[in-house]
């Protein structure tokens, strides 16, 4: 009895999940939301300033994805990136992908120098 009992209850846990389906799938602002933190070093909107990093905004979704996943492998070498990637589900870096590629790219831009 108390096994029918376990079963049927994984049996309602899995339904129940089937059912909403993922919580990203649903939230039109995951991409956007999960995106924020790469704006820290690689600009806002994703347009760094001198390039350096690499401007993310309007890169191929795809390209953005598996660069993602090569850092969380570690087949491309990185500082710190590759401690960022592995924090992500495929999921949430698709998300993430998706959304930067739909970004625009800005004009290359220069650090403006100090006046002395």
């Amino acid at each position: 009895m108390k096994h029918i009992i376990t079963q049927a209850s994984a049996l309602a846990v899995v339904c129940a999940f089937l059912h909403t389906g993922s919580a990203i799938a649903q939230d039109p602002n995951a991409g956007r939301n999960l995106a924020a933190n790469c704006f820290t070093c690689h600009g806002t909107g994703g347009n760094s300033v001198g390039g350096v990093p690499p401007s993310l905004a309007g890169r191929g979704s795809a390209e953005l994805f598996q660069t993602m996943k090569d850092f969380q492998t570690g087949k491309r070498p990185a500082t710190i990136m590759h401690q960022q990637a592995k924090g992500y589900t495929d999921e949430q870096l698709q998300a993430i992908s998706a959304y930067l590629s739909q970004l625009k790219p800005a004009a290359p831009r220069v650090p403006s120098k100090a006046s002395y």
